[in-house]
């Protein structure tokens, strides 16, 4: 086993899973291997982005998030809250809906004792974060019909059938659903029309597993943006082979892109879904934080190596 790293950690608990046995079970026993966890738990909305902006100014080497995307999404943007050049590392013990940025980077859900040895036996290393209208994010902002369908899905089918839930859900809002008009504006062009989709990774997967960023990686200092249109019901099985091969010349319907900066608008209010948090409004401006946030991350996460 590897000698653990001494280092100050504190663990940001999803008040939800606080009293779990695995959990608990899990904190035992790095204590017992002689590492000190500090643990805080969250109430309500904003406590994690309240504790990791603590313990960013107190000095934490390490502070863990303990829940899913959105415990994470809190975590980084109270980090930085206090500073854009964070010394803190982050580490992520997954455990809620989808998990999608964890299991993206290999951690696998369920195993907390695992998860903990990977953050006390191993260095940090460097990852983007990316920004949207000012929040930060690290794995995926997803808009239109991905984002419809996440914040449609009431949390209490989130919790009893976890990602299967969003299929479900699919299915009522694609009924419903009308593209959107919206136009994506880079240094170098703009590209406009009729949208189904919008998906924007620093990570590569949302919606509990789907890849909507294959070709992302953490610390390329560029955001890939998908950008799925509105086409013939007929022509679905096209759009399909055309995810399944982003970036290839001959797509019609699909654009897929990495940039470090650009800004997509929306003729009407457009929902977006920030790392499993729904925001809304017409303009949203991207940009990346290269290389800004030592993170713990097995070796399976896509990175550049």
């Amino acid at each position: 086993m590897a000698t653990s790293i001494q280092r100050r950690i504190r663990l940001v608990v999803n008040g939800k899973i606080a009293g779990e046995t695995g959990l608990r079970s899990a904190i035992e026993a790095t204590r017992d291997r002689g590492i000190p966890l500090e643990v805080r738990v969250t109430w309500e909305a904003g406590d994690a982005t309240r504790f990791a902006a603590e313990a960013t100014r107190v000095g934490v080497d390490v502070v863990i998030a303990v829940g899913g995307d959105g415990t994470v999404n809190e975590v980084v943007n109270g980090i930085f809250e206090v500073t854009t050049s964070p010394r803190i590392a982050l580490g992520v013990v997954p455990h809620g809906t989808a998990n999608d940025f964890a299991t993206g980077c290999g951690i696998s859900k369920g195993n907390p004792t695992a998860a903990l040895a990977l953050i006390a036996d191993t260095k940090p290393r460097p990852i983007d974060v990316g920004k949207v209208n000012g929040r930060c994010f690290i794995n995926v902002t997803s808009g239109g019909f991905g984002a419809e369908v996440s914040a449609r899905t009431p949390a209490e089918m989130k919790r009893v059938l976890g990602g299967a839930a969003y299929s479900l859900m699919a299915v009522v809002t694609a009924a419903k659903m009308s593209p959107y008009h919206a136009r994506l504006i880079t240094p170098d062009h703009v590209e406009e029309g009729l949208v189904l989709m919008i998906a924007v990774g620093n990570g590569r997967q949302c919606g509990g597993g789907f890849q909507v960023a294959p070709k992302a990686l953490l610390d390329d200092g560029l955001l890939d943006v998908m950008i799925v249109h509105d086409v013939e019901l007929s022509r679905i099985g096209s759009v399909l082979n055309e995810i399944l091969n982003v970036g290839a010349r001959e797509n019609e319907h699909v654009f897929y892109e990495q940039l470090a900066s650009f800004v997509i608008e929306s003729d009407e209010p457009l929902q977006m879904n920030l790392d499993g948090e729904p925001i809304k409004d017409t303009i949203f401006r991207f940009e990346t934080l290269p290389r800004s946030l030592p993170a713990i991350l097995p070796a399976s996460a896509p990175l550049r190596g």
